[in-house]
């Protein structure tokens, strides 16, 4: 058994890797709460790098899997290792800052140093989470270090408090500095481009309600991946002997394609010449065809089959210094279309500020006329002195005057807005992984405003943690804030970047207001990357809990109730009328549709608004709902997700997901599905035995069938019955059933019609021979052996991991030959939603099977139970994945499909959704920027902004909400907000002549589920004198709860000329 050493090499390989706190620490001390690093030779990587590293070193570090998992699926292990190799410089810990470096500690960068001079102000508390009151007169750098490093110990955090040289931007492939005068940025800008590889540097700033963010990553950056997206793929139909050629794929699947793409063709039959690995540029992309750029007309001719695949190109930028793109600054990256010319006053108002701030040594004063009238002019002077291409056509004095008032502060929905841009930003310039920000990026917030003018005197300090706050939207809108009842839903990763950020606003920070936030989950391994209030010792806690408790130590003032409830129908006893009567607002931080539905029901039907947002890996997105003025959440709906057939799953697999698919309903089958039926029979068999004939269909016969197997042929008593048991699965899995599909369909088999049945995008399998050799066949035997024992209660011996006992326990079972069976039917049809044949004897089958099954019984220990095993995803010394990912690879071997590593597979078939901490960041910053207007009230709809922003391409797209739709009727009009409410305890009749009132004709009444009224059905007429609520008790089965005054009930009506006329809920109060 030679190939035993390399099988075990290899089972070690496919374990999972960890990065330990602490590794590749050479060149660190500790030094109490700082993690202090010298300058050594490894701080600046060599300009000798691997191509596309902008001077990043990319050694093999490892990554905890489990804790990184989702931040994986975003941006894959090469980017993350380059992370892990980078050290950042954050000058500035104002909230900014604080948010900069939490989003970076967060993503698993080498180290941060936290660079600040100034000392720590009561204002900060609104803005950096990190701080505290008895942090007051500290250094804002020392005073954030030890919580930062909390976040993630593989991370080293230091502090500087010095002013900085030029020789302390040495050390580091990142700079980033929050508050910095422009002579000071464009000396070390320029000294940042002149090293080699030149240090990237970011000037990001927060000024009240505008911002601004500068990139530069020198002379020339290297983009390895612009999207971040996988390769697009499709799969070949025909290919044309022209010039240029015409590639047509199958219409199953629209391609992604663009022109320009370059791509590579695999597999192709006939013209082979395609398959030499050569990238080929493609155009004039359509659905489902493009041209490629090459003459094939003296290539062989098309036969069948191709793959062609999207080949991502890398992208150089010629980044601009500081110094000229301020003299040119060309385009600006645009986030609202209804700004156009904004981003360019914007610039203008900056470079005026810091002239402003050189000549008279502070920040204008809040609603200063004099400091603003000097902005102002500071501005037209520069203005007047600009190139003509470069001038603002217009200075608005008020804009201006806005922008002085606030330009102090430093308000937190920014900073976690601007936090996460500029996050992402120092991750694109640490990876070479999506596309950077080119070069400038300005952002205002003035809807956020009051619709009144303020008067100076409400903006003055109060030596209060929230004067920031103040002094930009004055102590009336400060005090509205804290007096806010607000329900939040979800405490995960959305739900703590929003409790962090209440609790700087002040939201519900006194005793007036009260936030409830519930959330029924608990916390795992894999939230740490990116709920930062969690900690590693919290893991198995509730998540509300926890992060109240969190909250509340950022600001001790935070009135907060965590509950464990799923806001759901059967919690309304907790949340319940009275509960959402006196909410002010409704905060979503959600993770699924279904939730987010039910939430947007209760919203509705109590005219409250509804804050949404979510996220994808590098994507964001928020929606406001607000009563009367926006359409709901659920007034408009993605389409839903396309899935593959049952027999392209079963039979006829063509790309990894679909091997995947299968082989987790396999191991829910196997290991949860079939355990639970054993069980079900063996504690009730009578009453089973009467469900399964009362069925009597396929689906009873195949159920019965598996636990008949279950407690006869395939019963295990030892663990060598259970290893018996993964080689005959494997054979049966990737063999036999091979054998039989190509038998019944062989590769030169037809349709009906007379085309080629093996035609894209079928592909014709081969069944694989077993060898204990290969890692990928043992490391398969030794998951499903592991758990067909856990299910049995069997103990695991030790040898059951040792790889060279266990390839001989496997050589030793006897393995069946198999013969193809004629006449077996395998179901081709794509509209078919069952893999099980139906049979004429079903009934017949299962009265048999269910003897069988009695006898089985009686060979049983007393008291035998099953163990069905749950699918755990997150969990990688359970064995699940490793079987999982075995039972997907050997399929997809058997199709010629690439296979995927675990990792990749966890994120398939464990429906892993990407996410990372900067998009996060960015979507509820948006969201508390439009929570400024709703506790403010009176804004128009246009005064709203609805989001949707990808940091990975960058794209940032702001536009107004969409009104509801208004219904009319006569004199009449409503939209979905609306609820008609009636007074008093009418009988059907009286609800009816109140309709008819309106020129509306009822004929039909319902509540829940159940009809109380149609006028079609004779007996119902009886009904008509009845009060509504007692039809609604009988019929309905109703239970109106004693603090509730009324029931609610659905009417169809029409008009006179029997139009159907959709009218609004109807309440009956009858008490």
């Amino acid at each position: 058994m030679r190939c035993l050493g390399f099988l075990y090499r290899g089972l070690l390989y496919m374990l999972p890797q960890k990065r330990a706190a602490g590794s590749d620490a050479e060149g660190h001390v500790s030094d109490g709460d700082k993690t202090k690093r010298s300058k050594n030779s490894e701080a600046r990587p060599s300009s000798k790098m691997d191509n596309g590293s902008n001077g990043v070193s990319t050694n093999l570090l490892p990554i905890d899997e489990d804790l990184h998992s989702r931040q994986l699926a975003v941006y894959g292990r090469e980017t993350m290792r380059r992370l892990f190799a980078s050290n950042v410089l954050i000058s500035g810990l104002n909230g900014l800052g604080a948010e900069i470096a939490k989003n970076l500690v967060l993503a698993g960068v080498k180290s941060v140093t936290l660079h600040d001079v100034e000392k720590v102000e009561i204002q900060d508390l609104s803005s950096n989470f990190f701080l505290t009151e008895e942090d007051v007169g500290t250094n804002r750098a020392l005073a954030c270090v030890k919580k930062l490093g909390e976040l993630n110990n593989a991370v080293f955090v230091n502090a500087l408090t010095e002013d900085l040289s030029e020789d302390n931007l040495l050390d580091y492939q990142v700079v980033v500095f929050t508050d910095i005068g422009l002579e000071k940025a464009i000396q070390f800008n320029e000294y940042c481009r002149n090293q080699s590889p030149p240090i990237a540097f970011i000037k990001a700033e927060i000024r009240g309600l505008f911002g601004g963010i500068f990139c530069d990553f020198g002379p020339e950056f290297t983009v390895i991946d612009t999207d971040g997206e996988e390769p697009r793929t499709g799969i070949i139909a025909s290919i044309s002997n022209d010039n240029p050629a015409l590639i047509s794929c199958v219409d199953d699947e629209r391609l992604e394609f663009q022109d320009g793409n370059y791509v590579l063709f695999s597999e192709v039959k006939g013209m082979t010449e395609l398959n030499d690995g050569k990238p080929r540029k493609i155009k004039v992309t359509r659905a489902h065809s493009f041209v490629l750029e090459e003459d094939t007309t003296n290539f062989g001719v098309y036969e069948k089959g191709g793959i062609v695949t999207e080949v991502k190109q890398p992208k150089v930028l010629k980044f601009k210094s500081l110094r000229e793109s301020l003299r040119e600054p060309g385009g600006f990256l645009l986030s609202d279309f209804s700004k156009y010319d904004r981003p360019a006053i914007i610039h203008l108002a900056l470079i005026a500020l810091d002239k402003f701030r050189a000549e008279v040594g502070r920040f204008p004063g809040a609603g200063s006329e004099e400091d603003a009238q000097k902005l102002i002019s500071i501005a037209t002077s520069i203005n007047e002195a600009a190139l003509d291409d470069t001038k603002v056509d217009k200075i608005e004095p008020k804009l201006f005057r806005q922008f002085a008032s606030g330009s102090g502060a430093i308000l937190n929905p920014m900073a976690a807005m601007f936090g996460g841009i500029v996050g992402q930003e120092a991750v694109k310039a640490c990876s070479g992984k999506f596309h950077p920000l080119f070069q400038f990026f300005y952002f205002d917030s003035l809807e956020s405003l009051h619709v009144y003018p303020l008067d100076p005197a409400d903006l003055k300090p109060r030596n209060s943690r929230y004067d920031a706050q103040i002094s930009v939207f004055g102590d009336k809108l400060q005090q509205k804030l804290q007096e806010a009842k607000v329900f939040m839903v979800g405490s995960g990763a959305l739900g703590c970047e929003f409790l962090k950020n209440f609790a700087l606003m002040g939201v519900s920070c006194n005793n007036k207001g009260k936030l409830t936030v519930t959330d029924d989950d608990v916390i795992e391994k894999s939230n740490l990357s990116r709920q930062f209030l969690f900690r590693d010792w919290n893991i198995g806690q509730p998540k509300s809990t926890v992060a109240a408790s969190a909250a509340k130590r950022i600001n001790p003032g935070l009135h907060v109730e965590a509950l464990q409830n799923r806001a759901c129908p059967e919690t309304e006893n907790v949340f319940n009328d009275s509960f959402w009567e006196n909410l002010d607002v409704v905060v979503n931080a959600l993770d699924n549709v279904n939730a987010r539905m039910y939430m947007d029901m209760r919203c509705l039907y109590f005219q409250k608004p509804l804050l949404e947002s979510g996220t994808l890996g590098a994507k964001c997105n928020t929606q406001m709902v607000i009563p009367h003025l926006t359409e709901n959440y659920g007034a408009s709906r993605d389409p839903p997700e396309k899935q593959a057939p049952m027999c392209t799953v079963h039979s006829f697999p063509h790309n990894i997901d679909h091997c995947l698919t299968w082989a987790r309903s396999e191991f829910e089958g196997l290991l949860e599905k079939t355990p639970n039926e054993v069980n079900s029979f063996l504690l009730k068999p009578s009453e089973y035995a009467a469900a399964m004939r009362k069925a009597g269909d396929a689906q009873a016969r195949d159920l019965l069938e598996h636990v008949a197997d279950c407690l006869d042929k395939e019963l295990c008593v030892e663990f060598q019955d259970c290893v018996a048991w993964a080689r005959l699965k494997f054979e049966d899995y990737f063999a036999n059933r091979v054998k039989q599909l190509t038998f019944t369909f062989p590769e030169d088999s037809s349709t009906s019609t007379g085309a080629p049945f093996w035609s894209a995008p079928k592909r014709f399998p081969r069944p694989l021979q077993f060898s204990a050799c290969d890692p990928s066949h043992l490391n398969f035997i030794m998951a499903a052996s592991i758990l067909r024992a856990e299910t049995f209660g069997i103990p695991i011996p030790d040898w059951a991991k040792n790889t060279m006992t266990l390839a001989n326990a496997v050589n030793s079972v006897i393995v069946p030959n198999f013969e193809p069976k004629k006449g077996v039917k395998i179901v081709t049809d794509e509209k078919s939603t069952n893999a099980t044949n139906t049979s004429i004897d079903d009934a017949a089958m299962i009265n048999d099977l269910l003897s069988k099954l009695e006898e089985c019984a009686k060979k049983l220990p007393s008291g035998f139970q099953m163990k069905a095993i749950q699918f755990e995803k997150d969990d990688d010394t359970n064995y699940h994945m490793d079987m999982i990912a075995g039972l997907a690879n050997m399929r997809a071997r058997n199709y010629s499909i690439p296979e995927v590593d675990k990792l990749k597979a966890k994120f398939i078939a464990g429906r892993i959704i990407p996410a990372i901490a900067t998009s996060t960041a960015m979507a509820t910053g948006l969201v508390c920027l439009e929570l400024y207007k709703v506790l403010g009230g009176n804004h128009k709809i246009e005064d709203y902004r609805n989001t949707f922003a990808n940091l990975a391409l960058p794209l940032f797209s702001m536009a107004e909400p969409v009104p509801p739709k208004m219904m009319k009727h006569q004199s009449m009009s409503w939209t979905v907000w609306d609820r008609w409410s009636i007074t008093g305890n009418l009988t059907i009749t009286e609800l009816l002549d109140w309709l008819k009132e309106k020129g509306l004709n009822a004929y039909s009444i319902s509540c829940g589920t159940s009809l109380l009224y149609n006028s079609m059905f004779p007996r119902h007429k009886e009904r008509l004198n009845k009060k509504v609520v007692d039809v609604a008790k009988e019929v309905a089965k109703v239970e109106v709860p004693a603090y509730r005054r009324h029931v609610d009930v659905v009417v169809a009506c029409e008009d006179d000329e029997g139009n159907d006329i959709d009218i609004p809920l109807v309440s009956i109060y009858f008490r």
